[in-house]
């Protein structure tokens, strides 16, 4: 018990926007399993304009997500071009209103474009590795479905390792857009870069804190920014490897026997 009490007054404006998801579906080539669908999510919007940094009020989100948009167009490119596309759909959704509390994702989850119980799971893609090349990433919700196998298949493929969150307490999986998925009983997995690094002079954790203090949500999230596109494109590829192992394995993605998510949202949705 604190010895202090407060008043609190707040005052709320409300008006409406129309903002709108995008999304493109690619169609299963398995006659048996292209009724079911892997949806990738990447979010299209940044906050826009906003209070100026250095006379600069154009807030442009190129690490956040531009980054991400990136490689979900290129995994949407790849998985067309396959000789053969993988056995189940896969449906890409640029969602809007991330930064304003996942409302795209969340619309999109609510009231989905196919049935909802024939989704099986949703990868998303928020931001990619520009900060440095790392040799692991951090699979969130990976814990809680049979979605980390093919985050393990896919990461062994490319010589990466899966680290656990690094920063717990700041609870990254319940504030990115697979989350409104899990809501609705859907596996789901978000895969970031972790913070061990290919140079070993190169402390990771300190320049992903660095760029949190200093450019996420600013102005200077910007493509004037030190970018390492070789280790993005390594990360893009790992999205694109980890979309196929879960559209083309004839398993169904699972939730874990026990897992809260699933004994909570399980029965809602596609899981």
């Amino acid at each position: 018990e604190l010895p202090v009490e407060a008043a609190i007054k707040t005052v709320t404006r409300h008006n409406d926007v129309s903002c709108a998801n995008v999304a493109a579906i690619l169609q299963g080539s398995d006659p048996a399993l292209r009724h079911e669908f892997v949806v990738v999510t990447a979010h299209l919007d940044h906050l826009g304009m906003g209070q100026p940094v250095d006379g600069d009020a154009i807030y442009n989100g190129a690490y956040d997500n531009a980054t991400g948009i990136a490689a979900l167009i290129e995994a949407a490119r790849a998985l067309s071009s396959l000789p053969e596309p993988p056995s189940r759909s896969v449906i890409f959704v640029a969602v809007t209103g991330e930064e304003m509390g996942l409302i795209g994702a969340d619309y999109f989850a609510h009231y989905p474009t196919v049935p909802r119980e024939m989704i099986v799971a949703n990868i998303n893609i928020d931001g990619l590795a520009i900060l440095f090349d790392p040799v692991d990433v951090v699979a969130y919700g990976g814990e809680h479905s049979t979605l980390i196998k093919a985050v393990a298949r896919s990461t062994s493929r490319l010589g990466l390792t899966i680290s656990p969150d690094p920063m717990p307490e700041e609870a990254f999986f319940i504030r990115q857009d697979a989350y409104p998925f899990v809501l609705q009983g859907i596996p789901a997995v978000y895969v970031d870069n972790g913070t061990k690094t290919v140079d070993p002079d190169l402390d990771g954790a300190a320049r992903v804190q660095e760029w949190l203090e200093t450019l996420y949500h600013t102005p200077k999230d910007d493509i004037d920014q030190p970018m390492n596109f070789d280790a993005a494109a390594k990360h893009a590829r790992l999205h694109f490897l980890i979309a196929y192992e879960v559209a083309s394995n004839p398993e169904r993605p699972a939730w874990n026997p026990g897992d809260f998510f699933g004994e909570t949202f399980g029965r809602q949705g596609g899981g």
